[in-house]
């Protein structure tokens, strides 16, 4: 049994704030994913336009900047199970028994994220009726969010150097 699976889960303030964070990080790198794309369409000769602009389809920036979406997560999760913004607000993957979610898990779960937000958000929207407190991308990956508790503060050590005349 791990020490994780009695963690409260974070209200939906705290995951808004971490998914935040994400954000400001993920979305230069779908920027990057497109404009690589694009100067490999133009190396190619690919989509071109006579004036010289270089055009992507919609539906396919759609999909690079899922799957880069998917790609930072799964990178994060699969390292410590948080990106960076869940670890500022001391936000955890776990698997329903409290360890550490696997490669499959991580897959499902940006999956079902997908679906979950296609599903005009309902599967995120979901976590303010569940009890647990749970997405429904959670239950299709069999892992949850958990608070972490607050560090506890390190005790200082007393430097007071003795008086000198003792």
């Amino acid at each position: 049994m791990n020490q994780d699976v009695d963690l409260p889960a974070p209200l939906l303030p705290r995951r808004l704030a971490a998914l935040l964070y994400d954000i400001l990080l993920v979305l230069p790198l779908i920027m990057a994913c497109v404009i690589l794309v694009m100067g490999l369409r133009t190396l190619l000769g690919f989509g071109a336009a006579e004036d010289g602009t270089v055009r992507l389809d919609a539906n396919l920036v759609r999909l690079l900047a899922l799957l880069t979406t998917m790609a930072f997560f799964s990178w994060f999760w699969l390292k410590n199970s948080q990106t960076l913004g869940m670890q500022a607000w001391r936000i955890k993957l776990v698997t329903f028994d409290g360890g550490k979610p696997g490669f499959r898990q991580i897959i499902l779960r940006c999956l079902g994220a997908a679906l979950s937000a296609a599903c005009f958000g309902l599967g995120y929207w979901w976590v303010l009726i569940d009890r647990n407190r749970r997405y429904w991308h959670d239950y299709l990956s069999g892992t949850e969010l958990v608070l972490l508790p607050k560090p506890r503060a390190k005790q200082k050590k007393n430097h007071n150097p003795a008086p000198d005349g003792a």
